[in-house]
């Protein structure tokens, strides 16, 4: 059986067949959770430290830890970024299909 090799289109969860809107959702709610999990793994925290930290619950550290990425709004995600000190800016661009004439 051959393997076929597709190009991606940028955003994995477009690639995986999510529409346009929840694969932008889901491609922002993952970069956050990547920085909350680097900021645990930087500052060396145990889940209950960073629970303390972020002002949420151990499980829900746990959930973060874990990827459970359907557990996550992109406003807790800020605001637990925010407890943790970090600011979140974010940058408009157009995207490379939908140029805008």
């Amino acid at each position: 059986m051959k393997a076929s090799v597709k190009r991606s289109q940028g955003n994995v969860f477009a690639d995986l067949g999510f529409s346009a809107k929840e694969a932008e959702h889901l491609r922002l709610r993952a970069a956050l959770m990547l920085e909350l999990r680097r900021v645990i793994e930087d500052r060396g925290l145990t889940q209950a430290a960073a629970a303390k930290l972020f002002q949420v619950t151990q499980p829900r550290v746990s959930n973060l830890v874990r990827g459970r990425i359907d557990l996550f709004s992109i406003d807790t995600l800020v605001d637990m970024l925010g407890k943790a000190g970090l600011r979140v800016r974010f940058v408009l661009s157009t995207s490379p299909r939908r140029k805008i004439a």
